[in-house]
This record gives structure tokens, C-alpha cells and sequence, in this order.
């Protein structure tokens, strides 16, 4: 226990800090806006300008959760932060489509005509409205392309490539906050502010998305040493570099790779570390799920390498008990497997549950069962039945292999269905929620 020090998470300071920002944007609509509106047409353009404010406010929100800050993506995760960023789109969307629809309608009531020539007369007459224009059909669109529906029909690439609209939409958009916006006019602590807003966004934005991986991959210099057959449709990849230690990666974490040979260069996917690193090298192992999983049993050694991370707060940070239990399934084993055998416990403190359909299916299984021997750990194994039949995992099964599973921290990590079968079962034997620690990659 003298060897665990829990992280605490930075999910309420960032909460705080979120909404104190979007107080101050409230407070400067309030300021410039008078007490009692005298018609329907000011309460509606009212109304207009502060879902403008706090939609631009909150898009700026959007852009710094993907900017992957170490912060974020190391202690709160990189599922949970895809998770807000997803939730702030949704409310971004919201908030831009009501100020539009709201200002329209005031100017309307004010100027006495139509909904659709006051429209083109602010679209054409109204300062950088028509770069504001462009950017809001661009922004609606992306919105358009990342709901779940018509994001499950398309490549991840092709999604990917669109969802970078995102940047050229908030762009064009700024400009006319603070060149219309009543509170920034002739309000220059305001403009500062909202200059500052976005300035920080951007830096953040252009030094962890594109400088930093920039220098680490010119530092490192990574490339495939070796591909090696784990299981059927699971190969390890042995990834050789220069300091490699100098990355401070830890087990749990994962990187995003993109293989420099042809069919590949194009495309990113996250795979968890299944070692933990050393100076020289990196492994991870990859189950053939996909096009671009299955295409990496065929990489020659050489094949250059660019990785981005490492990210991924499913780490010996998260425990805060001396037993941990580890259940796994399919390619869920790869960073659970370098757990395995880094974190600090005595004999009888580890126990890692892994789940699969076969015996044959059990990657990495002579590695898992020599480090169970060196370390006096508990190794257990979920297959289907002779017969085919499935092994559930549930609380009476977890509380007949642990009896104290309810004092247990648990890691877990496997496909989505397994992952929400396996946590009901976990909460109904007795273990809290903040002791159950899981990362998706369903980005």
C-alpha cells in the first residue's frame, strides 16, 4: 500500500472552471442588456444574443477537448473527454441553431418583413456575416455527418477528414461575434477577452495536435522491428525506437499509430500498450476486428512509424485499495496484461479473470501464466462450454472467486457488451463505482 499513490482526478476543478467561464458570459449579456424588454421583437433578439454568446463560448469548449491536453487525456481518459466533446457539440448545435433562428426573427418583427428577406439582407448587408454564413452551413454539416446514424455508414477515415471542417467553421464564424456582437462593440476588455478565449484554444490546439507528436516522432524514430502470431487474428507488434523511455509511458495506456506504408498512411487507430515499455522498445497486439487491424499481420519490419500519446488514464494511478481484480476479454488483454505485471501488490493481492470463446483464443496466455508464478497472482479463465454454450460473468461468480470483491479495485476492458455485462455484475457483488476503471476505444 506504501506504493500507491491515487491520482485525483481533475474532473471538478475543469467543471468549476467550465462554468464559471460560462457565469462570465451571462454576465456580460446581462450588463449590456436593459431590464425590461418593450416588445416582442427585443426579447427575441434578446434571446438571440445570448445563445450566440454561449454558443461561441461553448464551441471554443469543443475545440479544447479535442486538442488532447496530457491533462485531460491522462486523468479524466480519452473516452470521457470524446464523451463531452460530443455532449458540448450537441449543445453547440443547439445554441447556434436557436441564435440564428431567434435573431432572424427579431430583426423580422423589427424591420416589419419577411423571415426570408430579412435574412438575405443580414447575410449581405451586415459585416462578415457572409464568412458567418458559410461557417454555420459548414458547422451544421459536420453535426449532420457525426450523429450516430449516419456516422455508422461511413469509413472512420472519410468521417475523420470531414469532422476537420470543424476548424475552417469556427473560423470563418468568429469574426462576426466581434464585429456585430452589441457586447464587444466599443467594449474593449471584452474583445480581449474573447480573443484570449480563442487564442488559448488555438495554441493548445496547434502545440498538442501537431507540434508535439512533430517533435516526439523526430525525436524517436520509431519503426516495426518484428510482427509475431499471438493467437488466431491477434498479432503483437514490436515497435523499436531511439529513448523511448524519455515518452513517459505507462502500462494501461495506449498511443494512436499510423503506419507509414501504403493503405495505411491515411489512417490513426489507438492500440493499448501490452508491455510495459522499455528504453528501446514498444509492443502492442492487435485482434483483426477491422480492415486496418487485419492489414497489420502483414507489416514488414522497417515500415516507419507515427505514434501520438501516450494517452489513456486506465493506469496504476487509478487504484486506491491493495486488491485489484482484472478482468479482460478479447483484445481488452492488452494493456490489463502489462498491468499485470506492474502493478505493486504482494502474493494474493492481483487476480486477473480473462474471458474468451475457445481456449485457442487466449492471446498472450504462457506470458499471463508466468507472471501469475513470479508474482503470486490468481489467473482464471471464462470459456464457453464444450458444447458452446457461454460463460456469463456475474456477481455470484465474482463473489465466489473473491469473496471480498466489494474491497477490490477493478480494471476492465473488453468489447462494449461485455464491459456493461461485466460492470452490472461488478455493482451488484458490491463494488462501488469509482473503484471500477475502464476506458473505451469506441470513439
Amino acid at each position: 500500500m506504501r506504493r500507491i499513490r491515487l491520482r485525483r482526478s481533475p474532473v471538478a476543478p475543469l467543471l468549476v472552471l467550465a462554468w464559471t467561464g460560462a457565469a462570465a458570459v451571462l454576465w456580460l449579456w446581462w450588463r449590456g442588456t436593459p431590464a425590461v424588454a418593450a416588445t416582442t421583437a427585443d426579447r427575441l433578439t434578446n434571446a438571440g444574443r445570448i445563445t450566440g454568446l454561449l454558443a461561441g463560448y461553448v464551441i471554443a469548449l469543443v475545440i479544447a477537448q479535442m486538442a488532447r491536453v496530457p491533462t485531460l487525456e491522462r486523468r479524466v481518459g480519452s473516452d470521457r473527454v470524446v464523451r463531452w466533446h460530443a455532449r458540448s457539440g450537441r449543445y453547440a448545435l443547439t445554441l447556434t441553431l436557436a441564435h440564428v433562428v431567434l435573431i432572424l426573427y427579431g430583426y423580422a418583427l423589427q424591420a416589419n418583413t419577411g423571415i426570408v428577406a430579412q435574412t438575405v439582407s443580414v447575410v449581405t448587408g451586415y459585416p462578415r456575416m457572409i464568412e458567418a454564413a458559410v461557417g454555420t452551413v459548414l458547422l451544421f454539416f459536420v453535426g449532420f455527418v457525426s450523429a450516430g446514424a449516419v456516422r455508422r455508414r461511413m469509413r472512420y477515415e472519410l468521417w475523420y477528414y470531414l469532422h476537420l471542417l470543424t476548424y475552417g467553421a469556427v473560423y470563418l464564424a468568429f469574426w462576426h461575434q466581434l464585429a456585430t456582437g452589441s457586447e464587444f462593440v466599443g467594449n474593449t476588455t471584452a474583445r480581449a477577452a474573447w480573443y484570449a478565449l480563442y487564442l488559448t484554444v488555438g495554441a493548445l490546439l496547434l502545440w498538442y495536435r501537431l507540434l508535439t507528436p512533430v517533435r516526439l516522432n523526430l525525436r524517436h524514430r520509431m519503426r516495426v522491428d518484428s510482427v509475431v502470431q499471438e493467437a488466431p487474428g491477434v498479432v503483437s507488434l514490436l515497435i523499436r525506437g531511439r529513448r523511448l523511455h524519455r515518452l513517459g509511458a505507462e502500462a494501461g495506456q495506449f498511443f494512436r499509430w499510423r503506419f507509414l506504408t501504403k493503405g495505411l498512411r491515411w489512417s490513426t487507430n489507438p492500440y493499448s500498450l501490452s508491455a510495459p515499455p522499455r528504453p528501446d522498445l514498444l509492443r502492442i497486439t492487435v485482434k483483426a476486428v477491422g480492415g486496418h487491424s487485419a492489414a497489420l499481420a502483414g507489416l514488414r519490419p522497417g515500415t516507419r512509424v507515427w505514434a501520438e500519446g501516450p494517452y489513456g488514464a486506465m493506469t496504476a494511478g487509478r487504484r486506491s485499495r491493495g486488491k485489484v481484480l482484472l478482468l479482460a476479454a478479447g483484445a481488452g488483454i492488452t494493456p490489463l496484461r502489462a498491468l499485470f505485471e506492474t502493478l505493486p501488490g504482494a502474493p494474493g493481492d492481483l487476480t486477473l479473470l480473462y474471458r474468451a470463446r475457445t481456449a485457442e483464443e487466449l492471446a498472450l496466455r504462457d506470458e499471463l501464466e508466468a507472471i501469475a508464478d513470479a508474482r503470486g497472482a490468481q489467473l482464471l479463465y471464462a470459456v464457453n462450454k464444450p458444447d458452446g454454450r457461454r460463460t456469463p460473468i456475474t456477481a455470484k461468480m465474482l463473489r465466489r472467486i473473491l469473496p471480498d470483491i466489494a474491497r477490490h479495485d477493478v480494471y476492465l476492458c473488453g468489447p462494449p457488451g461485455l464491459a456493461e455485462e461485466s460492470y452490472a455484475a461488478l455493482r451488484e457483488a458490491g463494488v462501488p463505482h469509482r473503484r471500477i476503471h475502464h476506458e473505451s476505444f469506441e470513439f
